[in-house]
């Protein structure tokens, strides 16, 4: 059995790699092609091109390579329709893999498409459902609240559990370690600042992040910052944070990065899912975000939700303050970091929707990665009639 995966950012090469264990460990000797990052390389993906010229987020930001994405979406369904794997996995990234599912349908591949990441449905655009459902078949949610509004559409959909429940955390052995590594006391605070993954969201955070980090530091002299960041990012983060009057803390390496969760004491992150790695390690935050004005007024008439956040969300609470679009400010952000640093109700709050929603998400069952694999191989093999 050969099937053709594709990822299109950091988090969905996780989700990916993940996938990829689990039907080799259920399925040994299955063939991998497609589109994914390092974490499905090392599951044994050749990818066909490099996964980071899809990183992209926003309208604004996709129309410049408009083209050269359109031509990578033809190339690939072509290449999914010519091998013809027994499955199309997609991942995420819906710009562009349910593009490249409608495509290969039309150019002949007669496979089971099986989606992995439910659409935000339940935030905006609700008939992006009924229109996945044309060439969709099954779909892996990581949101127990998901399955419903897939299956009124017309997919069959299973809720696999969020992979952030697997994901392994440092030991607060190691957080203590981390401080002493780098001359940091065990009571001063420590600020985890995330800035996102992609350039664009690096570019128009990372400034914003920085005032409002400065703003705290003019109120808490002793605090310290630290970046986790990825590959494809490291060098522009280096790069701007070379200019901050207090140089923070830069760290790539997996371990160095779960020890900085662990030995963080509250987090200033993007939107996305880092809130939940966040919730993850019961770390305490405040989350901003902004976009292109195109790409934001665009989003701020379609949002059905008065959150983003997906601890609130699947919490239902509305515990982590979040600063989205025109209020992404720095005066606004600092203070809701100092408010978080000097009140312990509010970081009891937010841990008390941290647990629960690590509970409704998987944590303590099976792998996520296990559970999505048996809904691929069990879906593929009812759609053989087997």
């Amino acid at each position: 059995m050969k099937l053709f995966l594709i990822a299109g950012e950091v988090s969905g090469d996780r989700l990916g790699g993940a996938l990829m264990g689990g039907l080799s460990a259920l399925s040994p000797g299955l063939g991998f092609d497609g589109i994914g990052g390092p974490d499905m390389a090392a599951q044994g993906l050749v990818s066909r091109f490099p996964m980071e010229e899809l990183s992209l987020m926003g309208i604004a930001e996709i129309l410049p390579r408009y083209r050269h994405l359109k031509r990578r979406i033809r190339e690939t369904a072509e290449v999914v329709a010519q091998t013809a794997p027994d499955a199309l996995l997609t991942i995420d990234s819906p710009d562009f893999c349910l593009r490249v599912a409608r495509q290969a349908h039309e150019m002949g591949f007669t496979g089971p498409v099986i989606h992995y990441v439910a659409p935000s449905v339940w935030a905006w655009r609700p008939g992006r459902a009924a229109r996945m459902a044309r060439f969709v078949d099954h779909v892996l949610a990581l949101l127990p609240f998901e399955p419903p509004l897939m299956q009124a559409a017309g997919m069959s959909c299973d809720f696999v559990g969020h992979p952030v429940v697997a994901e392994k955390r440092a030991s607060a052995a190691e957080g203590l370690a981390f401080r002493a590594a780098h001359h940091i006391a065990e009571d001063a605070p420590l600020v985890l600042c995330l800035p996102g993954s992609r350039r664009s969201e690096v570019a128009r955070l990372a400034p914003r992040f920085d005032e409002a980090l400065i703003r705290l530091r003019d109120r808490i002299p002793e605090t310290r910052v630290v970046i986790p960041t990825v590959p494809g990012v490291s060098r522009m983060v280096r790069d701007m944070t070379r200019r901050w009057p207090t140089a923070p803390i830069v760290v790539e390496a997996p371990a160095d990065k779960r020890a900085a969760f662990q030995a963080a004491t509250i987090a200033l992150a993007a939107s996305g899912t880092v809130s939940l790695e966040l919730a993850a390690n019961r770390l305490p935050m405040v989350i901003a975000y902004d976009m292109a004005p195109l790409s934001r007024w665009l989003i701020g008439m379609l949002l059905k939700t008065d959150t983003v956040t997906l601890v609130n969300l699947v919490s239902d609470s509305r515990a982590i303050p979040e600063f989205l679009g025109r209020d992404c400010r720095a005066g606004p952000i600092a203070d809701a970091l100092l408010d978080l640093l000097e009140s312990p109700e509010r970081r009891a709050a937010q841990i008390d929707a941290m647990v629960l929603t690590m509970e409704r998400l998987g944590e303590g069952g099976p792998p996520p990665g296990l559970r999505a694999a048996k809904s691929v191989l069990d879906f593929i093999a009812k759609s053989r009639g087997a």
